[in-house]
Order: C-alpha cells, then structure tokens, then sequence
C-alpha cells in the first residue's frame, strides 16, 4: 500500500509523541518538527499524561508572594520593556528601606511565604547596599523566602564591582539570600538577546549564574518569553540549553513561560505578541522536553485565567505566585480571597484539589 507524504508526515510526528510518552528524550530536531507541525490537541494530550506522571496526585499548587521591584533605574535598555527608568529621571526610584519593609508586612497580613525581589540595572548603587537589604529583611522577617535577583542582575553587579559571579552569590548568601529567581532569561540565544537586550547578560552568561548558585547549594527558577523576534528554532534550542544546565547542574525547581507584552515598549506594533494558541503549543512541548525540570507554572497572569486553566491540560501543574498587588491591599484582602476562591474553582473544573505550597513545592495548608 502506497502511503501518501502527509499521512507519513503524520506518522513521523506520532513517534516523536510516543518517544516522549515513553520517557525517551527528544532531540532539538524532533522538538521543533512538535512544535511547528503537531496538531494543538495532541501535543496537549501528550503533555498532561506526562504531568499526570510526574504528578500523579490530583493536585494544582500556588504560592502566595509579592514582586517587588527595588528599583525602575536601569542601564540595560532592553527594547521590550516599559519599566526602566534612566538615572536621573523624575519618575526614577530606590525603594527605602522602610517602604520595602511596609510592602513585606502587607505580605505576611495576607498569608504570603516568599517574596520576589528585582530590579533594573542600577549603575550607583553599591554591592553592601544589596547585602543590607537582604540581610534587613531577614533579620525582621525570618519566616519568609527570599527569591531575588535574577541571572542578569547577578551579571550586571559582577561587572559593576568587578568580581567573579561566583564571589556575588556567595555574598549574597551569606547575607541571606535563599534562591534566585530565573528572569532575565528571555530567549537564551545571543542573536536575539543583542536585539532585544543587548546591554544584558549573555546566554551563556546568564547560565553561568545558575551554575554558580547551584554550587552554593541555591535553587533557582528558569523561564522564556516568546512573541516577539525569536524563530520557533530559537525556542527549543533555549530548552535544549536548559535541559542540559539541569542534567549537570540541577538548578531549576521550575520553569515558566511568559508571552512578550508589548504596549508601551519599542517593540509596540513592530511585533505580532503571542496568543493563546502560541502559548498552549510552547507550554506543552515544554512539558515534552524538559524531562528534568519538575514544575511547568501556568503564566495565568498575563494569558488570563481561562487559558491559564487550559495550560494545565497543556502540562502544567502550579499556578505560580498569586501575588500581592496594591489594590489588594486597599481593599483588606478583600480581591485576594476572591483570586483564591477563583483559583480553587478553576482547579476543581479540572477535577483538582488548590494547595498552597511554599518555594520548594512543599504542601503547607491543610487540605479543603
């Protein structure tokens, strides 16, 4: 019987599923085969019997945790952002030290167990004025995690204080840090870091500072944001980058995945941002690939909550931070809780139980 290309193509593409179902690893060319021609619902059907394996409880976890952004001064220009501020610009900002501690107490009010501290590239700031602020807060707060400083600012301080990366993590620490977080990852190809970040770490830079904090025996998050010049290639050769970082490092607790949100950046309207469809098709070949990494977090924050319910039929198994906003704070926990109890209905229609969870994906509540 003669077989046509495309029901071969089919064919070919059905035993790059199966190699993944069967715990096989996937090669960057068979990844990118998956995910420029595999059909959405079957890359996702692929993607939650995998999460089902690695996570065969019928569990959807979050963490409860602020963002806070020390400073918007930054020197790194990178062309998809709409935060940083020159030195010098009137809507520039160091936060003090007691507005950093007003925001964590907020945090702790509401039941929050880890903090996520970033910043831009500050060109003024001293390496002691870093090591205080982590060594203030935990002095005041010794309850709470401390997840801060992502790769790119690790490599900006390196260069600003002229000492190795490996020197920067110690003293960060012994000052207390407990874990840094994966920002700054982007796209971990150095074509397109020097056009959109191009006064950012390197790929290889940004790798070398996890390495360096898995050394010190810290844990890390990994992420990629897609939807603006990256090529699909470009997308799985940043897994594959990834993937061989945990095999000898194991650095990474998780990895997520962002979708480039363009307004008021200078990429606005140059670029066609990733939708949806986009998302779900990365998120499940993510799950494929990263056989080593043991949590995909829904990115429910900038795809909505639908689609972040969807991402866990795509190979997700956490939503991630439900983080600490102002207004939630205005209104007494008020918006809180009702992200919660949203949260917790959502799961429940995927036939899962909301657990709180703390970094390290450890249950802390007591089962609803």
């Amino acid at each position: 019987m003669k077989i046509d290309k495309g029901q071969s193509k089919i064919q070919n593409l059905e035993s790059k599923i199966e190699k993944a179902l069967a715990g096989e690893r996937l090669s960057c060319a068979e990844g990118l085969a998956l995910l420029e021609h595999a059909d959405l619902n079957t890359l996702g059907r692929a993607a939650l019997a995998i999460r089902k394996r690695l996570h065969p409880e019928a569990v959807a976890t979050f963490v409860i945790d602020r963002n806070i952004n020390y400073t918007n001064i930054c020197v790194a220009d990178c062309a998809f952002c709409a935060f940083q501020r020159r030195l010098g610009d009137p809507e520039g900002y160091v936060l003090s030290q007691a507005e950093l501690h007003r925001k964590i107490r907020e945090l702790e009010a509401q039941g929050g167990t880890q903090i996520l501290l970033q910043g831009g590239h500050h060109p003024g700031l001293k390496l002691v004025w870093y090591e205080e602020m982590i060594a203030g807060i935990r002095r005041e707060f010794p309850r709470l995690h401390v997840h801060a400083f992502s790769p790119s600012e690790v490599v900006h301080f390196s260069k600003l204080f002229k000492l190795p990366v490996g020197e920067i993590v110690r003293r960060l620490k012994a000052a207390g840090l407990h874990s840094i977080p994966g920002g700054g990852g982007e796209i971990l190809v150095d074509r397109v870091r020097n056009l959109i970040a191009p006064g950012k770490a390197r790929a290889n830079e940004w790798l070398a500072v996890m390495a360096a904090a898995a050394q010190e025996g810290l844990k890390g998050s990994c992420t990629m944001v897609i939807g603006h010049v990256e090529t699909l290639a470009e997308r799985v050769e940043h897994l594959e980058r990834l993937r061989r970082a945990q095999d000898e490092h194991q650095a990474f607790t998780a990895f997520i995945v962002w979708t480039m949100q363009p307004r008021n950046t200078r990429l606005e309207g140059k670029i066609t941002p990733a939708g949806a469809y986009d998302y779900l098709r990365t998120v499940a070949l993510a799950r494929l690939y990263l056989d080593n990494i043991p949590h995909i977090q829904s990115s429910w924050v900038t795809q909505g909550a639908k689609i972040g319910q969807l991402s866990f039929l795509y190979g997700c198994n956490d939503w991630g931070g439900l983080t600490l906003e102002e207004n939630v704070v205005r209104q007494a926990g008020t918006v809180h809780r009702v992200q919660i109890e949203q949260l917790r209905r959502l799961s429940a229609e995927m036939g899962l139980t909301l657990r709180q969870r703390d970094y390290f994906y450890r249950l802390i509540d007591t089962p609803a």
